[in-house]
């Protein structure tokens, strides 16, 4: 077992540093890759953003400078040719080809701004991944997918209604990721695209990896006693469901995996 992986899943969530840690990910699928390139350029790309605005205090600002360095000098964009390609959760074939899913292209955008202090969240949004530079009374908004593009309430609204069949608050539907969260949901555009492809076992490699990072994360213990059972791996199944029976309180979802460890084979 990797031993950065595993500290990932020890540490208190507000220690991870996002972009690290993605590469951290990464290197498990790139054992031969020197991963100094990688980090020189993270900490190439703050220095920029902080030449460029460093002495910003303003989220305006702020979220200019962001879209200024990482959409147009460096060119990062998102991939809307090959969407599900695998590489695009992949943060170092991000960094290589300038091209990702709005969840490894946010982790850039936000890792970059907390280095320099500032106040930088990735947001969840129905369908979508976005940026919200700045306090939660007076945020600025950005896609990152689109190159740093503003979104503003009037966007933003529009991409929840599309999403729902009522017409619910848009707040109610949008949420501030926190850093384990953020990691699971990478590893999580991985996996389900490994699974669609038929790659059972790579999916498979992939929750057991979110269930190290995010112990304490019930679906991915699901996903992976699932597949798990696919395999044969009764006892491995066993291990996963018993361990979602220790951090899940709800009445529906314990006597689902109640049921399941009942109806597994004796042996």
């Amino acid at each position: 077992m990797n031993d950065d992986l595993i500290q990932l899943g020890l540490i208190d969530a507000a220690e991870i540093v996002l972009d690290e840690a993605a590469l951290t990910l990464a290197m498990l699928d790139h054992p031969d890759t020197d991963p100094e390139p990688y980090y020189d350029m993270l900490e190439a790309a703050a220095a920029r953003l902080e030449a460029m605005n460093g002495a910003a205090t303003e989220a305006d600002d702020r979220a200019d400078s962001l879209a200024a360095v990482f959409g147009d000098e460096l060119g990062f964009v998102g991939d809307a040719q090959s969407y599900d390609d695998p590489a695009n959760a992949d943060l170092i074939r991000v960094i290589d080809r300038r091209r990702g899913l709005p969840i490894s292209l946010s982790i850039l955008y936000v890792a970059a701004a907390r280095r320099l202090g500032w106040e930088a969240n990735i947001l969840d949004v129905p369908g979508h991944v976005l940026v919200m530079v700045g306090t939660e009374v007076v945020p600025v908004i950005v896609d990152p997918f689109r190159g740093g593009a503003r979104v503003g309430r009037e966007r933003l609204a529009a991409m929840v209604a599309a999403s729902l069949t009522g017409a619910p608050a848009p707040a109610a539907h949008v949420s501030v990721m926190p850093n384990r969260a953020v990691l699971v949901r990478l590893l999580l555009n991985q996996a389900s695209r490994a699974e669609r492809a038929g790659k059972g076992r790579r999916a498979l490699e992939l929750y057991h990896r979110m269930t190290i990072v995010a112990p304490g994360f019930a679906q991915p213990w699901w996903e992976r006693a699932r597949l798990e059972m696919v395999d044969g791996d009764i006892a491995g199944a066993r291990v996963s469901l018993t361990a979602m029976l220790e951090i899940t309180r709800d009445p529906a979802v314990r006597q689902r995996v109640t049921d399941t460890l009942r109806g597994l084979p004796v042996g």
